[in-house]
């Protein structure tokens, strides 16, 4: 539910929060951890401003608020409303430019998981490599997802080495240990959970939607040709674990309220889900996506991709609920992607592996350079916004990756 945070019209003392397309006006007021003089503080970005909230409103760190009840998010969402809305004295003595804040990863993450929600991504790979039967029976029936590797997730801004790997260029091999030569991003979604859930306690689908905090951009790196040799009988393992780029800037549940949406229909012949996932509220979001590309020989990055969250096949409540279901626990700090987010049209496929059909139909870059997959040098910017009529646009930021050379 909306409230007096979300009022289009609130203003900050804080004046570059009040520009048109901010990504952070005070409608949003994302979390994000950075350094400062005393250590690691809770940061809340105002425009172009970060506001210390460790200094200025006491709290202690980003996973304290992971831990909080949805009750105590939203109480102290109205606090940090109130105190950039009127101004008081020596407020700005707690503001720094968020232009060279050191940011760090938001907070110890010591789970993560990653979906593959979209099932426009599912058949369009899936048609790949199994044309006559794209997507397994469970797919629409289930959100189906790995345990990926808490240890390989970095912050924006790290460059990302190209990993190596076993690869074979015909199906029953033998393979060779080389660098992989498909390198490719995902354009994912990115959810913080919290507070979680004992052990053997499901978390129920009622409930599921109050145990995100929040989200981020996520790039979910990932080698194919690594990928293609090895995924068979347990899925992805060295083609994803080597890293995952997340943005620094976790967008809450509170904010994005606005932006909340039914998701969109099922086609009619398709099942409903099973009892146990069937949300009683409107838990999609709709967020546009996109993925920017730039070479070291461009001047500027292309626009790739765009696309919007609310295709999503699954929400991220139903894959609460879903992770859940078995009595898994999850802890305060939490990280689960949504998988590729990709839509129905060429222009909203989510990874190269689907926008140049697996290197069939190369992108042309502004230079003449063409890509199937990324090359040395190359840098990805993925970034995220939310719009509606009668709201405040807010932004997610953007998560950057270049590939080392």
């Amino acid at each position: 539910m909306t409230d007096r945070t979300h009022d289009p019209a609130l203003r900050s003392w804080v004046d570059s929060a009040n520009e048109p397309g901010a990504d952070f006006p005070i409608q949003n007021l994302p979390f994000a951890t950075f350094l400062t003089g005393a250590g690691p503080h809770v940061g809340v970005a105002i425009g172009d401003r970060i506001l210390d909230a460790t200094a200025a409103l006491g709290v202690p760190s980003l996973q304290s608020v992971m831990a909080m009840p949805k009750a105590g998010r939203l109480d102290l969402r109205h606090r940090i409303s109130d105190y950039l809305v009127t101004r008081r004295t020596g407020a700005e003595s707690h503001l720094s430019p968020l232009a060279g804040s050191r940011l760090l990863l938001p907070c110890m993450i010591g789970d993560y998981t990653d979906f593959y929600a979209s099932i426009h991504h599912a058949t369009n790979v899936g048609s790949m490599f199994r044309p006559d039967n794209p997507l397994l029976p469970n797919y629409k029936w289930l959100p189906v997802g790995y345990h990926g590797r808490a240890s390989s997730i970095v912050l924006s801004g790290t460059p990302i080495r190209r990993p190596s790997g076993q690869i074979a260029e015909f199906p029953a091999g033998p393979p060779v240990f080389g660098p992989s030569r498909r390198l490719d991003y995902e354009l994912e979604l990115g959810a913080f959970i919290g507070p979680g859930n004992a052990l053997g306690r499901p978390i129920p689908i009622a409930e599921a939607a109050d145990h995100v905090v929040g989200v981020c951009l996520l790039n979910d790196w990932s080698a194919r040709d690594i990928q293609t040799w090895e995924y068979q009988p347990l899925g992805p393992f060295l083609a994803k674990n080597f890293a995952t780029s997340i943005s620094p800037w976790v967008v809450t549940a509170e904010a994005l309220e606005p932006f909340r949406r039914a998701p969109e229909p099922r086609p009619a012949n398709d099942p409903q889900p099973l009892p146990h996932l069937q949300s009683p509220t409107a838990d999609a979001y709709d967020i546009t996506l996109e993925v920017w590309l730039r070479s070291a020989r461009m001047p500027a990055p292309m626009r790739v991709s765009h696309t919007s969250f609310r295709a999503m096949y699954w929400t991220l409540a139903q894959m609460v609920a879903h992770h859940t279901s078995s009595g898994c626990s999850f802890r305060p700090g939490d990280l689960i992607g949504s998988g590729t987010v990709s839509g129905p049209l060429k222009e909203n496929r989510g990874c190269l592996l689907e926008v140049t059909w697996r290197g069939a139909e190369p992108l042309e870059l502004p230079t003449g350079e063409i890509r199937r997959f990324l090359e040395d040098g190359d840098e990805v910017i993925l970034r995220g916004r939310c719009e509606a009529p009668g709201v405040r646009p807010i932004g997610l930021g953007e998560c950057r990756g270049t590939i080392a050379s």
